[in-house]
């Protein structure tokens, strides 16, 4: 393939100077840095560039020039469709892109598939930097990431090597937001995101110990395990309900099928808040009252959870997803960082302990 400078069908830089009657630097200078060029020749080259259908110096080229893309790349361990159905990775998202407006830069979604191709894909991104959406530990585009030498930052996790983690405590957080879920509770249930990147439905109770690769998920499970479990229950008595999918409709399927077992739910503290929004739709539609009957806490503070008077876990993803773009692209995160947030009580949980 040839490049664009070498395309016959592509007028040259050099041909524009010569219509212009202008020297190539001064077309050169009248792209690039046109304070450098008199308002009479940077006329002469704008109308040779229109006669000859001249679009400009290529971008690619431009950017090797430069030693910079002028794009942010974000790797997102999902498909790229997660990017705008996923509630949480779209604010995330808009935080990201909060800073490269500010700052004047592309963005470049990398979505990985789980092929061989995806450390590829990481490897031969023109981009300045890397912000790594939270993935697995075992994820091999995160050494492909930190290969590349360029400055990245990975979002909640996980660690590796040298790349800097922003994001919160999440085992605190959940230690934090179980306590109000778990208030007088007997039959309590974690609602909660897949373990790794098989993505299989499982119900698994406190006393087992599965692996679980995916750190938002292992730092919640443990800080929900800890709220109970130092209140001096029985790990075997609290139950881990593992999604498919961060969806509305998975969060209420997977609620009505134990809502309507033998041995249903009093209290469901869920990993966001779409998968409790749909365990509140499953409880109204088995006429349970909420809290009396199950209690039920989200995790974001979306809006949807303030209208649906859902206690929750309060945090910024946009903020955190401007710092991590701040980082990316060269700004101060040299070791892990931790955001704030809050436990939102409201009128979907039981008396406060």
């Amino acid at each position: 393939m040839n490049r664009p400078a070498d395309n016959p069908k592509r007028p040259t830089l050099r041909q524009v100077a010569t219509a212009a009657g202008v020297s190539p630097m001064t077309v050169s200078y009248a792209y690039s840095q046109p304070g450098r060029v008199s308002a009479e020749a940077a006329a002469k080259v704008r109308a040779a560039a229109r006669k000859l259908g001249y679009p400009g110096p290529h971008p690619a080229a431009r950017s090797l020039r430069r030693g910079r893309a002028g794009t942010l790349g974000v790797v997102l361990g999902e498909r790229l469709s997660y990017a705008f159905d996923d509630p949480q990775a779209a604010r995330f998202l808009a935080g990201v892109s909060d800073v490269c407006a500010a700052e004047g830069v592309g963005l470049t979604l990398i979505p990985i598939t789980g092929a061989p191709s995806d450390a590829q894909r990481v490897a031969q991104a023109a981009v300045d930097g890397f912000v790594v959406w939270t993935t697995s530990d075992d994820d091999p585009v995160l050494d492909a990431v930190a290969d590349t030498g360029l400055s990245a930052v990975v979002h909640a996790g996980p660690h590796r090597r040298n790349l800097p983690v922003i994001g919160i405590d999440d085992r605190a957080a959940a230690a934090a937001v179980g306590r109000v879920a778990f208030a007088e509770a007997r039959r309590p249930l974690v609602l909660g995101f897949p373990l790794d990147r098989s993505r299989a439905r499982r119900l698994l109770t406190g006393d087992q110990e599965p692996e679980v690769r995916f750190p938002v998920t292992r730092h919640r499970w443990e800080g929900f395990r800890d709220a109970w479990t130092h209140a001096g229950q029985r790990a075997a008595d609290l139950r881990l309900a593992v999604c498919l999918v961060n969806h509305v409709a998975e969060g209420e399927t997977f609620a009505a099928e134990l809502l309507q077992g033998t041995d249903p739910p009093d209290a469901i503290a869920a990993m966001s808040d779409e998968l409790a929004l749909g365990a509140l739709r499953a409880a109204a539609s088995a006429r349970l009252r909420v809290p009396e009957d199950v209690a039920v806490t989200g995790w974001d503070d979306a809006d949807a959870a303030a209208d649906a008077g859902l206690t929750t876990l309060a945090q910024s993803l946009r903020e955190q997803g401007a710092h991590c773009a701040r980082a990316a692209l060269g700004g101060p995160a040299t070791a892990s960082t931790r955001h704030d947030w809050r436990v939102v009580v409201r009128a979907s949980t039981r008396r406060q302990p």
